[in-house]
Formats: structure tokens, C-alpha cells, sequence
């Protein structure tokens, strides 16, 4: 099975301050209940919502972003990385910025594997309709046991924005990997509860 998550745990009280995501430990699950479910039954159609799945999980994108994404064009295998379009910029910008983000190794030798097991699916490995995706999505988050409000695929950019930062990730690294116009929207992130700022000042001596 591949490593689903190399992230610190998040600390108590901060999924009560920033926008809904999985915790570790959901998150976990979640990659598990993919994988498990695609060795079931190999297949050129199980090996696309896989690649999707990857994508969004360790890039943290937009689902538009990542169905968007040409394999033979925007992935780099020798790299680790791939570019995305960024849909949401404003202004000049609009449909014409694109950010590189990478990606760990073993998915990319994962992805690699799909496209060698079937090559017909190359320049086509993430194309699919947005629907078929969330349908699928959600099931496996059932099989997971994660809540039905956290079901939806966006709950991976969430997820991978709090595990970045709270790795000690700059949060303006996190806002270029994310696609985000402005940076106040990936500090939201950063926020703590009241209880997790006393810990925090009581472990340095501050109080």
C-alpha cells in the first residue's frame, strides 16, 4: 500500500477553527479504502478514479484543476511534478496561469504503472465527468467511515492545506501550490482555537 500521509497529527481543537477536513487518521482510511477498492477489480475505468484520487489527495487542487490535467503534457515523471492550471485567478490572469507542484515518487511510479498496465488510457488518465467522480468519492468515504458532510472531494484541498502547514510548510508556499489569488485565504488555515494558543504559549514558558 502506498504511504498516505507523512504529516504531523493536528492538534486539539484546531478542526473546530479551520475549514472542515480530514484528520489523519480519516485521511488514512480514506487512501485504504481507494486502494483496497481498485486491487479488487483492476481496470481501465478503476485506474482513472485512482489517478484522480492520487492527484487531489497530494496536490491538494481543485477537482476541475486536476480533471483538467493531460498526463502526457503536465506530468513530469523524471521531475516528480506536475503543472496545473489555476481556474480561479482573477483579472489578466484568468485561464492562462499554471503552477508546477510535486509530487512524492511512489505516486508518480503508481501513475506510471497505470499508464504501462493500460497504455490506452495515456493523455486520458484523468479525464472523466466531475459526477461519476463524486459518486465514486463518496462511496469509498462511506466504506472509510468518514461523515457524509466531509464526503465531497474538496475536502482533500482542505485536508492537504492543514497538512502542509502544520509540517512547517511558508505559508506563501502554501498559497503557490494551492492556486490561491490571495494569501489571507491560505493564513485561514493557520488558525488556532483559544485552548490550542494557551498550550502552545504554557509549552514556552509564555504563561
Amino acid at each position: 500500500m502506498l504511504p498516505v500521509s507523512s504529516g504531523k497529527k493536528l492538534p486539539v481543537g484546531m478542526a473546530n477553527e479551520v475549514p472542515a477536513h480530514l484528520t489523519e487518521e480519516e485521511l488514512n482510511r480514506l487512501v485504504g479504502a481507494y486502494q483496497s477498492w481498485f486491487d479488487e477489480k483492476p481496470s481501465p475505468q478503476r485506474a482513472r478514479h485512482w489517478a484522480v484520487f492520487l492527484l487531489l489527495r497530494h496536490t491538494g487542487c481543485r477537482i476541475s484543476e486536476a480533471l483538467s490535467v493531460n498526463d502526457t503534457r503536465d506530468l513530469d515523471f523524471r521531475r516528480c511534478e506536475v503543472v496545473l492550471p489555476t481556474l480561479k485567478r482573477h483579472g489578466k490572469a484568468r485561464g492562462r496561469a499554471r503552477r508546477t507542484v510535486p509530487l512524492p515518487a511512489n505516486v508518480v511510479a503508481e501513475l506510471g504503472r497505470l499508464l504501462a498496465t493500460w497504455p490506452e488510457l495515456r493523455g486520458n488518465l484523468f479525464r472523466m465527468h466531475r459526477a461519476t467522480f463524486f459518486v465514486n468519492f463518496r462511496k469509498r468515504c462511506e466504506e472509510a467511515g468518514i461523515p457524509r458532510e466531509l464526503s465531497h472531494p474538496h475536502v482533500l484541498r482542505h485536508t492537504r492545506a492543514v497538512e502542509l502547514l502544520r509540517a512547517g510548510v511558508p505559508v506563501s508556499a502554501v498559497q503557490q501550490l494551492l492556486g490561491h489569488a490571495d494569501i489571507s485565504v491560505t493564513a485561514v488555515y493557520l488558525r488556532f482555537s483559544g485552548v490550542e494558543i494557551r498550550r502552545i504559549m504554557q509549552d514556552r514558558g509564555l504563561l
